[in-house]
């Protein structure tokens, strides 16, 4: 927990802050507890999850905890940030209960594993390790990419917008081809890889910041550096027989809590139009309340059809995706995206800059829509 801000951009002086800063918390105090055993296994915690750990804040009497590195707590319980220290990448570490999440490791892994790795649609998260720690038989710590929240920076064209739908539908449509369902491909489980657009990374917590929390985190546009999306979160998911194209399974929810067949029942359901509900909803509630991309608002509403026979399937939702690509225009495709709620003074302001940026991109020969040319390696 951070103090509170004040005008001036330092942090309000607070003991009881300070006093809870200083103390791990119980699920940090695990991860303290394995650091020796983790960095011998090649992966070494930030300074406060070292053993005999000193806030090096003790004794200030104002410290900024938003300068302070050592005062930045863990993002959720399950996960923690590390350095891999044959080479400095920065990965995360995700705390798996077998017990629990049975099939979470067996996909995650079957997606991870040749030849589906390297497949050009894969867009599952790339898994670098798994980890079994010697004190819990019944717990896997899998070694993941550190990945950043999809849609921060925002998204700034159509084209930039245009080629997040078609990476999210090709990863689905892999999935489902593969015979799994994901079941919680909500935006929260949606990310991508922050290096080309981070050159220097930023903090693991506070994203927004340099790595050393010295000022805000460089970054560039979508459109000058392609980034690929990926499925993250396979604790729910299933992976089914090919002889069995549409299972029925008990109701299972998400993050996301609005899915129609879940309202008013616990009768088992297919899984696979329940996938595309979720995307559906996520660029109904994410995209179209931002002017731009009104063009994919009947392929969304069949999406999110109430009964779930009705909406497409991923490979009819490719294909109508893809129809709508050719009937865009260049220039649709390099106008910018305006928020609904947008002031008349931005609207201006950022006109103006996205009309020098589209005037670079266009002699620098950038796409209009930024397809990677090439996908990352994490191995």
């Amino acid at each position: 927990m951070d103090s509170q801000p004040l005008s001036s951009g330092r942090s309000v002086p607070d003991s009881h802050v300070t006093h809870t800063l200083e103390e791990l918390s119980a699920d940090e105090i695990y991860w303290r507890d394995h650091q020796v055993w983790l960095e011998a296994q090649g992966y070494m915690l930030r300074p406060r999850y070292r053993p005999n750990w000193v806030p090096s804040w003790k004794g200030e009497p104002n410290p900024d905890f938003f300068r302070i590195e050592d005062s930045q707590t863990l993002g959720a319980r399950h996960l923690i940030d590390a350095t891999r220290i044959s080479d400095n990448q920065m990965v995360m570490l995700k705390r798996v209960s077998i017990h629990a999440h049975p099939f979470e490791v067996e996909i995650t892994k079957y997606f991870s594993t040749e030849p589906l790795s390297s497949h050009p649609r894969n867009h599952s998260v790339p898994l670098i390790d798994i980890l079994r720690t010697p004190d819990e038989d019944d717990i896997a710590i899998l070694v993941i990419p550190l990945l950043h929240t999809y849609d921060a920076p925002r998204f700034l064209t159509v084209g930039e917008s245009v080629e997040f739908f078609r990476q999210i539908f090709e990863g689905l449509q892999f999935m489902h081809q593969c015979h799994v369902a994901h079941r919680d491909c909500m935006n929260l489980n949606i990310m991508m890889d922050p290096k080309p657009l981070f050159p220097d990374m930023y903090h693991p917590i506070s994203v927004r910041m340099k790595k050393d929390l010295s000022g805000v985190a460089k970054h560039y546009t979508r459109t000058a550096r392609p980034v690929k999306y990926y499925f993250i979160d396979f604790g729910i998911s299933r992976k089914y027989s090919p002889v069995n194209p549409h299972p029925l399974e008990p109701p299972i929810r998400g993050g996301d809590k609005t899915v129609p067949e879940f309202q008013r029942s616990h009768q088992p359901r297919d899984p696979f139009p329940t996938d595309i509900y979720y995307l559906g909803n996520l660029i109904r509630e994410d995209f179209l309340e931002t002017i731009g991309v009104e063009f994919m608002a009947p392929l969304v509403a069949d999406m999110v059809q109430a009964d779930p026979s009705k909406r497409p399937t991923i490979d009819e939702v490719v294909q109508r995706f893809e129809d709508i690509c050719r009937s865009l225009r260049w220039w649709k495709l390099r106008s910018r995206l305006i928020e609904k709620r947008e002031l008349g003074y931005l609207i201006t302001f950022r006109s103006v800059k996205h009309y020098i940026r589209t005037v670079a991109h266009v002699l620098t020969l950038k796409s209009a829509v930024p397809t990677p040319r090439t996908w990352p390696s994490y191995l």
